[in-house]
C-alpha cells in the first residue's frame, strides 16, 4: 500500500471513530438545556411574560434592570449556558434582573402594533417593576430590536428609565452597508402583510442565513472536528436549538418596523410616531451606553453609532465590541469584558 493510500485509510478510521463517538453522544442525549439560571414568572399580559431571575446574595443595587430581547428571537441566548450566560455574570456583578418574554404570536396578534408592543405591554412591565420595588425609575437594557425598542421607550418616558443601555441595535437606516437594509428598502411589506398577515420565522431565518451564506458551510464542517467532544458538540446543539426557536413578527408590527425605519428612517430624523406618541430623542437625557459590534454583519457600526449625537444626554459613551453579532452575548470576551463593564457602568449611576 502506497503512503498516500495509508495516509487515507487512517483518516478514514479516525473520522468513522469521531462519527461513530458523536453517534453514541447524540443516542444519550435526552435533552438540550437552554436557559437554565432560575427565574420566577412575576407579570404576564395575553401571550407577554416577564420573569426575574433569581439571586442567592442582595443585588448591590436596588434598582433593578428589565432586558429587553428581539421580538423575533427569544431571548433564551441570554442564558444559553452556565459558562456564556450573559444574564448571569451580570447577576454575578451585582445586578437585579428581569427580562420580558415575548412569547409567540399567531394569527391572532397579526393587529398587533408598535403601539400595543411599547406604550402597551412594556410600559406595563415598566410600571410594574417600578411599583414592586419602590423605585420611580429603573434601569432599562436593550438587545438588537429590543434595543430600538427600548430607546423609542426611553423617549416617549424618560421620567422612568435611571440609564438605557443598548447592544447592537439600529437607530440610522439609510445606509447599506448590511445587505439586509439594502433588502429592508425594497420589500413591499403592504403586500406581504396584506397576504399572509404575520411575517413567518421561516422566511425571516432563511433571509438572515443568506447574509452570510459561507457560515453554514464553516459551521458545520467545523462541528465534524468536535462529534468526539461532548462539551463542545452540547455547545453546537444549544446554538442550534436556540436559532430553531423563532417566533413569527406580528404583521402590522411589522409594517410599520419596516415602513417607518427601515424605509423612512424616522426614528432618527425624530419623525416617528408610535399611536398617539411623537418621539424625540432629545428626550433621553438619562445616561446611556450605546454598544456595537465590530464584525456585524447584520447591524452595522453606521446604523448604531448616530444615536449618540441624537440624544439630549451629557453622560453617554459608545464601547466597541470586538466581534460579531450574536458574539456580543455569547462570546468568551462578552463573558470576561463586557459583561462586567457593562455592570460596572450601570452600578456607577445607580445612586
Amino acid at each position: 500500500m502506497s503512503n498516500q493510500a495509508a495516509e487515507m485509510m487512517e483518516q478514514f478510521g479516525k473520522m468513522s471513530s469521531k462519527l461513530a463517538k458523536g453517534y453514541e453522544t447524540l443516542r444519550n442525549i435526552e435533552n438540550v438545556d437552554v436557559a437554565t439560571s432560575p427565574k420566577e414568572l412575576v407579570w404576564q399580559s395575553d401571550k407577554i411574560k416577564m420573569y426575574h431571575y433569581k439571586r442567592e446574595t442582595p443585588a448591590k443595587s436596588k434598582i433593578p434592570v428589565l432586558i429587553s430581547f428581539a421580538i423575533i428571537n427569544r431571548h433564551d441566548v441570554l442564558d444559553i449556558q452556565p459558562d456564556r450566560s450573559l444574564v448571569k455574570k451580570l447577576m454575578d456583578e451585582g445586578l437585579d434582573i428581569y427580562i420580558m418574554d415575548w412569547g409567540y404570536p399567531t394569527k391572532a396578534d397579526k393587529f398587533l402594533t408598535m403601539d400595543d408592543y411599547i406604550n402597551g405591554y412594556m410600559n406595563d412591565a415598566v410600571d410594574f417593576v417600578r411599583k414592586s420595588t419602590g423605585n420611580d425609575k429603573i434601569h432599562k437594557l436593550g438587545i438588537c430590536q429590543g434595543g430600538t425598542s427600548s430607546t423609542i421607550y426611553s423617549a416617549i418616558y424618560p421620567e422612568k428609565i435611571k440609564t438605557l443601555t443598548v447592544f447592537v441595535a439600529p437607530f440610522e437606516f439609510s445606509g447599506n452597508e448590511s445587505v439586509l437594509f439594502r433588502w429592508a428598502k425594497d420589500i413591499d411589506v403592504d403586500t406581504i402583510v396584506d397576504s399572509v398577515g404575520n411575517m413567518s420565522a421561516d422566511m425571516l431565518n432563511q433571509a438572515f442565513g443568506m447574509l452570510k451564506p459561507t457560515m453554514s458551510i464553516s459551521k458545520y464542517s467545523g462541528i465534524m472536528d468536535s462529534l468526539d467532544d461532548e462539551e463542545k458538540l452540547m455547545n453546537f446543539l444549544r446554538m442550534e436549538a436556540w436559532k430553531a426557536d423563532c417566533p413569527d413578527f406580528p404583521g402590522e408590527c411589522y409594517r410599520q418596523y419596516i415602513k417607518d425605519l427601515f424605509q423612512n428612517n424616522k426614528l432618527i430624523k425624530g419623525e416617528l410616531v408610535v399611536g398617539d406618541k411623537k418621539v424625540d430623542l432629545k428626550n433621553i437625557t438619562m445616561p446611556v451606553m450605546n454598544i456595537y459590534a465590530t464584525e456585524d454583519n447584520i447591524i452595522p457600526k453606521s446604523a448604531t453609532v448616530p444615536l449618540n449625537d441624537a440624544i439630549g444626554s451629557k453622560d453617554h459613551e459608545i464601547y466597541a465590541f470586538p466581534g460579531g453579532h450574536i458574539g456580543v452575548f455569547v462570546g468568551g470576551k462578552s463573558q470576561k469584558e463586557l459583561g462586567p463593564a457593562v455592570a460596572k457602568w450601570i452600578n456607577a449611576r445607580s445612586k
